[in-house]
């Protein structure tokens, strides 16, 4: 516990320092956010706001990781744990191309950064590399950071995936939750708040598969539902760090934002939720999790695809938290009420899986 303390603490503490910075440096004249035309016209006055943002967030994770990581050095000898370092691959990758992505857009002065393919290509070997090296790092027991299984709160037996295959669904899944985060981020601390309430949840759950370990010393009924998670308790302290930075973004992001993430922290922060879901086995459950993210998402596809087959939208606005704006309701009112959706989701989440531990050990 005291590591997921110490990380969560020095990454808020770096995050809400280093923002104000960022502001100063991202506020010179060319740096400012390009804002749709064709979204709702209470934002064209956002228009200049500073953005890249997310790079707080990035520097205050890995701030709160290595702070841990000396003082359990200096303490216990003991060092960084390959998942972390997986999760902190996969979450600076992503950024670095969500910050490319950025840099364009506002040297270039349009609200399209790198071309789809460019942006395909670097999402796509930082997501396939991170899956092969996830198979590869084997532990002493030979447990590696992920299988090559399905899971749900643990592996699916029956759902065999292969080396490839897993390669092939991990990468699916960054792109599809690094794109639902993106597609989240459209108003003030909407994104930031959330992935707060998921990046909250898998700390808790990496916490409670490390006291539930199958290699801790446990009760007959304890063992029946243990965790074969390689390095759960670095697992619970990357995400605590990530919420750290996330909380102390939040105060300069949340109406009126007084910077954005950009694609640099929602791509990172897309990548970092896939990451933790597949290295703590819980990719199912995250779709519940992260529901509203998921929401976010679907409302984009199903309003491509219906406007593609019948000529209609659905929606005012996809993603449809514009769909609400447009329907006259504040930006401060759609925010908040898509924080207690994400905060619900969370918390259903969390119980699923309690649940499912009180199921096989007869709680």
């Amino acid at each position: 516990m005291k590591d997921i303390l110490i990380a969560a603490i020095v990454a808020l503490a770096v995050s809400i320092m280093l923002t104000p910075y960022l502001i100063k440096v991202f506020s010179r004249p060319g740096f400012g956010q390009e804002i749709r035309e064709d979204g709702p016209q209470t934002h064209l006055k956002k228009a200049g706001t500073p953005t890249m943002g997310g790079t707080a967030i990035l520097i205050a994770m890995w701030a709160g990781y290595l702070t841990t990581v000396v003082v359990n050095w200096i303490s216990d000898g003991n060092g960084p744990t390959a998942s972390a370092w997986l999760l902190l691959y996969l979450t600076t990758g992503m950024g670095l191309v969500g910050f490319l992505d950025d840099f364009i857009k506002i040297r270039r002065q349009r609200n399209l950064g790198l071309n789809k393919r460019m942006k395909f290509i670097g999402q796509t070997f930082i997501a396939v590399s991170f899956g092969v090296l996830a198979l590869l790092f084997k532990n002493s027991s030979g447990l590696s950071p992920a299988s090559p299984f399905l899971s749900y709160t643990r592996d699916i037996g029956f759902i065999a995936l292969g080396a490839v295959g897993f390669v092939v669904v991990a990468s699916l899944l960054i792109a599809a939750w690094s794109n639902a985060v993106n597609f989240t981020d459209g108003l003030d601390g909407l994104a930031a708040g959330a992935s707060v309430m998921v990046l909250g949840t898998y700390t808790v759950i990496g916490f409670f598969q490390f006291r539930n370990a199958c290699w801790q010393t446990l009760s007959d009924a304890a063992q029946a539902g243990c965790y074969q998670v390689r390095d759960p308790l670095d697992i619970a302290v990357v995400a605590a760090a990530a919420l750290g930075g996330c909380v102390g973004f939040l105060w300069w992001n949340a109406h009126p934002a007084r910077i954005f993430m950009g694609d640099t922290g929602s791509l990172a922060l897309g990548g970092l939720i896939a990451g933790l879901s597949i290295l703590s086995k819980t990719e199912l459950l995250l779709v519940v999790i992260a529901g509203l993210f998921v929401v976010e998402m679907l409302s984009v596809v199903i309003q491509i695809a219906v406007f593609k087959a019948r000529k209609v939208r659905i929606f005012k606005m996809a993603p449809f938290h514009h769909h609400f704006e447009l329907s006259g309701w504040a930006e401060t009112t759609v925010m908040v009420r898509f924080w207690l959706l994400a905060a619900m989701s969370a918390a259903l989440g969390l119980g699923l899986f309690y649940a499912d531990w009180l199921s096989l050990t007869g709680g």
